[in-house]
């Protein structure tokens, strides 16, 4: 795993865009994995500024995103596909034939995931993207989620009720249950970017570049990925 350490966020945001910025420039119909969070927010920013300014073509890039909740239709202000949306697709002009998020409506979700795993197997990720939670999850894989599982339906930890109950009026208004790409196809992307920002974050990534691997800390499994990069600004580090 490489690490990259920061010393604020800004600085995380532009060496995330730099990384990103190099897979889309160098191959014109990348795959991207993409997530949600606040974390990625400056990373998108830069990738919007840049789209303006030097005019990065984007018109044959895919994109597939890590969960949605489920329960929340696609117009909802707080569903994954409305944030992705608002804060990055509109803003480079991707076909939205080329944007693929679980579907939170789907009525039959074991059918659902199925139809998703089908989908990663057919758009392998040059890049995927990753958040880190407080609790050591990646995407919405809770601790204890096998390293082995595909997309599945899972019960959201309440502390990670807590870290997201920020985007709603209140904690009681978070969905408890989202849809999520499972950890074997997160392990399958070329590369992986995991960013990681605060105080909040220490802990975790402790864990996760210097601890077990553990389906307890699912994040740890990345230290066996071939092409993996931490960028984590100072708060986050601390503990490394």
């Amino acid at each position: 795993m490489k690490i990259i350490v920061t010393e604020h966020y800004e600085a995380l945001s532009r060496r995330a865009a730099e990384i990103m910025l190099e897979v889309v420039r160098g191959k014109r119909n990348s795959v991207l994995g993409l997530a949600t969070g606040t974390t990625p927010l400056g990373l998108y920013a830069y990738m919007i500024a840049d789209h303006e300014k030097n005019g990065t073509d984007y018109s044959d890039i895919r994109t597939v995103n890590l969960d949605e909740y489920r329960g929340l239709p696609a117009t909802h202000a707080q569903s994954y596909a409305y944030f992705m949306r608002k804060n990055l697709l509109d803003g480079l002009g991707i076909p939205s034939a080329n944007t693929h998020i679980e579907n939170g409506m789907a009525a039959d979700a074991e059918a659902e995931c199925a139809r998703y795993d089908a989908l990663l197997e057919a758009l392998p990720r040059d890049i995927q993207l990753l958040g880190l939670g407080s609790n050591g999850h990646i995407a919405f894989n809770e601790p204890g989620t096998p390293f082995g599982a595909g997309t599945h339906v899972v019960t959201l930890a309440e502390s990670t009720v807590r870290d997201n109950a920020r985007l709603f009026a209140s904690a009681d208004e978070v969905p408890r249950q989202a849809f999520t790409m499972g950890i074997r196809h997160i392990m399958q992307a070329k590369r992986i970017l995991l960013l990681a920002s605060g105080a909040n974050k220490a802990q975790a990534v402790y864990g996760m570049v210097r601890g077990a691997v553990t389906e307890q800390l699912p994040a740890s499994v990345l230290q066996l990925h071939p092409d993996c990069i931490l960028i984590a600004d100072r708060e986050a580090a601390a503990k490394l």
